[in-house]
Parts: structure tokens; C-alpha cells; sequence
């Protein structure tokens, strides 16, 4: 008898195999990602030099991030049905190439105007890069590793913000603006030779069933199907709700507000932003163990990280007097670094809800929840900021509103998508019993 199908009826005879070789073309997609988000985080350490190097003030440097995410999310679906189409090797490939000569170009931009569309040709290859990977993990591993796979995934991208934070600072202490980034890109050619050399979409023997693609009705239909699904959906609503309060923290206001609104110095404010990283880390292990073993753990965490975040992020803003003590900002920070392996749980909904061939469709539509989100904190917030006069608390309340809005849309779409998924597991397992040996 064959081994159960996958929960979303892939058509495929077994789960992939995993092992060793499974690990080692995974780690390729996974070392782009990592180069990835070490170029997307690279402005967040050279702010303060973009500003003297363009001749910008605060307002045109917060452009680069949010044309940044702008691009990225504006990506997603357009990528997901490219990887659905192409496959892996031929996307992470062309990604590789854009993000590399957007570091480069970034790095050779003489001008503000010529550095906005090198870090929007940047975010255009970054964009390619994480549904990718997460196609190649459920590509090559079985399907009941796929909640860790994809936080491991996660941890080796905030491993690359890492080292944005503390190597990509160092080397702009120490050399100019050019050598730092046009050395940094040195490492995209590194990956784009293990991409071409190396990396392979699926093992042997487990090709995906044949798609007739019809130009714009395959686009309609791939998107309409993933859609129609609740665990879609569900997955792109907890992506949103639980992604956007570190992205913001981190991307952009989180010194700010530890600066001017706390009271800390730049060294400890820094310190408290890794402290994030780290969380992040540590917690996306955790995280990947216990849906992996535990399935219906999945609403209870996002909801849990959600509810943990809104509380932490309320006692600091609203703390009496006019600064949170430290341990406080301590915690907050630590909770904060929970937010990104709790996004990846979005993708732990819409993955079963969803056939192979679907499965870069379903994730880029999970994958935009978050950076709407962010995009739309980031401007308000600015916006509130501007309106106020600097005034953090109520600028900052803005995370309320949407982790409301999110919350409401879990709730209302988890019943439907749970009982889906149960009906497609029992379908699968009904299929399997009639395979013949």
C-alpha cells in the first residue's frame, strides 16, 4: 500500500523522501533567503549615511522601506503563480539576479532617485526568494515537516538580519559606502552558482501532475481556487494580524520611539532591537516544534502571540509617568520576537488547503497579509507622528486597530477552514486505503 497523500490531494503516490539530500538542496533555497534579507535589512544599519550621502531628510529616507515593502507585497501573487508555473530553480534564479544588482546599483547610486529604484529592484528579487524556499520544503520533505521546515526557513532569514545588524555595520564603519555594498553583493553570485549548479525543483520520481496553462484564465483560476479556499484565507488573515508589530519595530520606528519616546541612549536602544532578533529566533524553533507535533496548537499560538503583543505593547505605551522601565521594554521586545514565527503559522493553514500546483498561489496570498499590514502601520503612524507632534502613544495605538481587525477575521474564518481541512484528510485517507500495493 502506498504511504497517505498529502491533506490537499496532490495526486502524488507518497510524500517526499527527506533525508540528507533532501537537506542539502533545501539549504540552497535557504542560503538565498539568507542573502536576501541580509541585502533587505542592509539600509536598516546605513540610515543615518544614506541621509548624508542623498542630501535627504527623515520623510525621503522612510521611503526607501515603505517603497520596499510596497514592491514586495505587490509581488507576491505574481510570484506565487510564477513558482506554480516555472518552478523553483528559474525563479530563485532571476531573484537572485535582481536583488544582487539592486545591492549593487544601491551601492553605485550617485543619486536619491537612482537609490529609491535600485532598492525597489532590490525588493523585486527579495520578493522571489520565501515562496520559493517553502515550495522546495514541501517539494522535498514530508508534509508532516512542513510546520518546522518553515520556521527553520524564517530563523536563517533573521540570521541574515543579523548579520545586516552587526557585520554590514562594521564593514560601513570601516570602509567606505561603495566597498561595503558592492563587497556585500559579492555574496548573490555565490548563491546564484549553487542555484544553477546544484538545486533541483523535486526529487526523482516526485513530479508534480502536468498544468495546462492558458495565460490569463490560469492566472484567474489559480488565484480564484486558492481563494475560494477558508484555509487561504485564514492563513493570509493570521499572517497579518501577528507579522506587522516587530516589522514596524524594526524596520523603521522601534529607535525612534526607544530613542526619543523612552529615553534610552542609541547603544541600548540597538541592543533592545537584536534582543527582538533573537527572540525571534529562539522562539521560531519552539514554534515549529509544537505545531509539528500538535496541529490544533496553531490558533492557540497566533492568537496567544497576538493577545501577548497587544498587551506588552499597551503597558509600555501607557506606562505612568514618562518612561517604561527597562524590563518592561525588555518584554516587549522579547514578545515581539515571537511575531514573525507566528506569521509563519499563516502558511501552516493555506498549505493544506491547497493541491502542489497551487501551493506558490496560496502562499503569496498568505505571504501579503503581513507587509499590508506593515505598510499600513508604517505610514500611519508617520502620519499620526506628523499630526500630534511626536506624540508616541497615540501614534502607536494605530497596532490596535488593525490587531482588531485581524482577530475578527480569525475568528470568523477558523471553524469553516479546520472542518475543510478535516474533510480533505479523511478524502486523502479514504483515496489511500484503494491504492493498490
Amino acid at each position: 500500500m502506498s504511504q497517505a497523500a498529502s491533506p490537499a490531494g496532490s495526486g502524488l503516490s507518497a510524500d517526499p523522501p527527506g533525508g540528507r539530500r533532501a537537506a542539502a538542496v533545501w539549504g540552497i533555497g535557504v542560503a538565498v533567503y539568507f542573502v536576501a534579507v541580509t541585502f533587505r535589512t542592509s539600509l536598516g544599519v546605513a540610515g543615518l549615511d544614506a541621509a548624508d550621502r542623498f542630501h535627504v531628510n527623515a520623510s525621503a529616507l522612510s521611503a526607501f522601506s515603505i517603497l520596499q515593502l510596497l514592491v514586495y507585497a505587490g509581488m507576491q501573487i505574481p510570484v506565487g503563480l510564477m513558482v506554480d508555473r516555472l518552478g523553483t530553480k528559474k525563479v530563485l534564479t532571476l531573484g537572485i539576479v535582481l536583488f544582487t544588482a539592486g545591492q549593487i546599483g544601491f551601492a553605485l547610486s550617485p543619486s536619491y532617485g537612482m537609490a529609491l529604484a535600485s532598492r525597489a529592484l532590490l525588493g523585486c528579487g527579495d520578493a522571489m526568494t520565501f515562496i520559493s524556499v517553502l515550495r522546495l520544503g514541501a517539494r522535498w520533505f514530508p508534509a508532516r515537516r512542513g510546520p518546522l521546515i518553515g520556521q527553520v526557513a524564517a530563523l536563517f532569514g533573521m540570521a541574515g538580519n543579523l548579520v545586516s545588524t552587526i557585520v554590514l555595520a562594521r564593514m560601513l564603519h570601516h570602509l567606505d559606502w561603495t566597498a561595503t555594498f558592492a563587497g556585500s553583493a559579492l555574496a548573490g553570485l555565490v548563491v546564484l552558482a549553487l542555484v544553477l549548479l546544484f538545486l533541483k525543483d523535486h526529487p526523482e520520481g516526485q513530479e508534480p501532475p502536468p498544468v495546462h496553462h492558458a495565460g490569463v484564465a490560469y492566472v484567474r483560476r489559480q488565484i480564484a481556487a486558492s481563494w475560494r479556499e477558508p484555509g487561504t484565507r485564514l492563513g493570509l488573515w493570521v499572517h497579518f494580524t501577528t507579522q506587522f508589530p516587530a516589522m514596524v519595530f524594526l524596520l523603521l520606528w522601534g529607535m525612534p520611539f526607544l530613542v526619543e519616546a523612552q529615553g534610552l541612549n542609541r547603544q541600548t536602544a540597538g541592543e533592545l532591537l537584536t534582543l527582538v532578533v533573537l527572540s525571534n529566533m529562539a522562539v521560531g524553533l519552539v514554534y515549529g516544534q509544537i505545531i509539528a507535533r500538535h496541529h490544533a496548537a496553531r490558533t492557540p499560538l497566533a492568537l496567544g502571540t497576538v493577545s501577548a503583543t497587544a498587551a506588552l505593547w499597551a503597558a509600555a505605551l501607557f506606562w505612568p509617568g514618562d518612561h517604561a522601565p527597562v524590563w518592561l521594554l525588555i518584554a516587549l521586545c522579547m514578545v515581539l520576537g515571537a511575531c514573525g514565527p507566528a506569521s509563519m503559522i499563516g502558511f501552516d493553514f493555506a498549505r493544506p488547503a491547497n493541491p502542489p500546483e497551487r501551493q506558490g498561489t496560496a502562499s503569496g496570498i498568505t505571504n501579503m497579509g503581513g507587509f499590508i499590514a506593515s505598510m499600513t502601520t508604517l505610514l500611519a503612524v508617520g502620519v499620526l507622528l506628523d499630526a500630534t507632534g511626536d506624540d508616541y502613544r497615540t501614534a502607536f495605538s494605530s497596532v490596535f486597530v488593525l490587531q482588531a481587525l485581524g482577530v475578527w477575521q480569525i475568528l470568523r474564518l477558523r471553524g469553516r477552514a479546520v472542518r475543510r481541512e478535516r474533510e480533505r484528510l479523511v478524502a486523502s485517507r479514504v483515496e489511500t486505503v484503494h491504492v493498490p500495493a
